[in-house]
């Protein structure tokens, strides 16, 4: 085994330090106020990225922030594979630049973006666009591939489902989490928002889902149309409006799957991808604690989630 992956497994387990883990996400979702969530906050690994007296937005930001900075660290100390897979991993970083590049060219100005470094797939390019078209140009001469539109929703739904159809075709121990994804993301899509998958959103989606769904009249036909790697994510769900649930139990499962991956004394892919996971369902519970407590209380199915 190269040193790489021995000397990257061994700080993907040294990272997990960081982690708040159940208790202390449930303590912080029962602080009573965001200010003393914040407050607590700034008492853990989180801090780095805080700024003074945060809103909940830049609080939740600062905590993703931290996440990518961790998996900055652990890309370095990896042999060039396996930086590769936490850039697939990590790619909704780069996602919510271009997003909130897109919005910039129609409202506000963007915010600072994530700092990607070497994580980045398209991002030093995408970044100098001045118009929907140039980003969507620069997009489509990427790994990311022609969104297939250059208004927010159809880039949104497009960039998500590409970065599933990329980590499940090259990340085999997230392949089953990236199907989960899909299908929650095409379900949202079809039968919330209520408007077909677009162009490239709907190949990719053909691709990790099968052309069923894509066909399917009802979110009943749509559900039984998915392989079984991909309709776990909707089980017991029976209606869209119950979407938001099988979601807060997709971090669940990869949580738990994640940990699998992690044990035993193997030095290579499978747990470098379950510290991945780890990593980032605790960034998700800490930023559901922040939005639990700012927005005064949790769902069963969240605090089940929080611990």
């Amino acid at each position: 085994m190269a040193a790489g992956w021995v000397g990257g497994v061994t700080r993907a387990r040294g990272l997990l330090s960081r982690c708040l883990g159940h208790r202390e996400a449930g303590e912080l979702a029962a602080a009573g106020t965001l200010t003393e969530a914040v407050r607590r906050l700034a008492a853990t690994p989180y801090r780095r990225f805080l700024p003074p007296d945060p809103d909940l937005a830049e609080a939740q930001r600062a905590v993703s922030a931290a996440l990518l900075w961790q998996l900055r660290v652990l890309a370095g100390w990896l042999p060039r594979s396996g930086a590769q897979v936490v850039r697939t991993l990590a790619a909704g970083f780069e996602i919510a630049n271009i997003e909130d590049l897109l919005r910039s060219f129609t409202g506000p100005a963007p915010r600072r973006p994530y700092a990607l470094g070497a994580l980045a797939t398209a991002w030093r390019r995408a970044a100098h666009a001045r118009t929907p078209e140039e980003l969507r140009a620069a997009l489509a001469a990427s790994a990311w591939g022609d969104p297939g539109g250059a208004d927010p929703a159809t880039v949104a739904v497009a960039l998500r489902l590409s970065a599933a159809h990329r980590t499940a075709d090259t990340v085999p121990p997230a392949r089953r989490w990236a199907q989960g994804r899909a299908a929650l993301l095409a379900a949202r899509t079809l039968f919330v928002v209520g408007r077909p998958l677009p162009g490239n959103a709907g190949r990719q989606a053909a691709r990790l889902l099968g052309r069923g769904v894509l066909a399917a009249a009802s979110f009943e036909e749509f559900r039984r149309a998915l392989p079984a790697d991909a309709r776990w994510a909707l089980d017991g769900i029976e209606a869209p409006g119950d979407l938001w649930r099988a979601e807060t139990r997709w971090w669940t499962v990869v949580d738990r799957e994640g940990r699998d991956l992690l044990r035993g004394a193997q030095y290579g892919l499978p747990p470098v991808v379950g510290a991945v996971a780890i990593l980032s369902a605790d960034a998700w519970r800490v930023r559901a604690a922040l939005e639990v407590v700012a927005h005064g209380g949790a769902t069963p199915e969240v605090a089940d989630a929080l611990g």
